[in-house]
């Protein structure tokens, strides 16, 4: 009898012991898929999804990055530390192959979303404060899903000259608009409002394509009755515009930050770079 006894409660205790282990363990996972690691996307009442690091402090894009590499060194740093995390991002929301990692000029490594190097602003004390958005007009809050972005370059046409924001020769950054990805976008001077004059067939589309895109984020300096979509009825697709002008691409703009596009046409600014103080387009 005293045998059969210790066999029960021999069986008992590795039965307890068996339950408290698959109990731990499933504990131990729930707790890692509750860590948050790299990039994260919270919800702000004001600006909708943005970025954010693991702890939830506030990400930034520098329009001045458009071509994917960082100008914000030296004492600009004090002011917008660089983020960076070897995590990519444990956030299902988040899509990870928009993140890559770049090796600044100092040997320092920084994290980038959609070719954007992203910052902390020094102000943000708190967890979920945005107060760098719109500062000088050209540090922007991070966003997944931008539909214009800004971009804080020279101008450089596709003649190899440089050009101001009035479009005579000289150097000087011009603030204006490109696609969530740092292309530029451009305006075709003899457009009307809300109406496509050049595209008349697939192959104009082909050397100016249009800009094509559904209108989600856009950066603080546009408000959204500014933007809308047009039917471009010659070749079946839709164009974003912005105070009326439809948008275009150059088809010769290779990379990032390219805007070759503004030495084309009669006269450069034939084919215009989009601003803050582009006029609307005419009726």
């Amino acid at each position: 009898m005293m045998l059969i006894y210790l066999r029960k409660n021999s069986i008992t205790l590795l039965c307890l012991a068996l339950v408290f282990t698959l109990a731990c363990k499933k504990k131990t996972e729930v707790e890692v898929l509750k860590e948050k690691k790299g990039i994260q996307i919270a919800n702000d009442a004001k600006f909708g999804a943005v970025l954010t690091d693991s702890t939830g402090k506030t990400l930034y894009f520098f329009a001045s990055d458009v071509a994917g590499t960082t100008n914000c060194t030296g004492a600009c740093e004090t002011t917008w530390p660089p983020y960076y995390s070897a995590n990519v991002s444990t956030d299902l929301n988040v899509k990870t192959t928009e993140i890559n990692t770049i090796v600044r000029a100092d040997g320092k490594k920084q994290s980038t979303y959609k070719g954007y190097p992203l910052y902390y602003y020094k102000d943000d004390a708190e967890i979920g404060q945005i107060k760098g958005d719109g500062v000088a007009g050209i540090w922007f809050v991070a966003k997944p899903d931008y539909s214009l972005m800004v971009a804080n370059a020279q101008l450089t046409g596709a003649n190899g000259k440089q050009y101001t924001k009035t479009y005579v020769e000289g150097t000087g950054k011009t603030v204006y608009f490109t696609d969530a990805a740092g292309r530029t976008l451009y305006a075709f001077s003899p457009d009307k409002n809300n109406k496509n004059t050049f595209t008349t067939d697939l192959t104009k589309n082909g050397i100016w394509p249009i800009y094509e895109a559904e209108l989600k984020s856009l950066p603080s300096v546009i408000t959204k009755d500014l933007v809308g979509v047009i039917d471009v009825t010659t070749i079946g697709k839709k164009q974003l515009t912005y105070k009326g002008w439809p948008l275009y691409y150059f088809a010769q703009d290779a990379v990032r930050g390219d805007n070759k596009g503004v030495s084309i046409g009669a006269a450069p600014g034939f084919w215009p770079v989009l601003t803050v103080a582009s006029t609307v387009a005419p009726n």
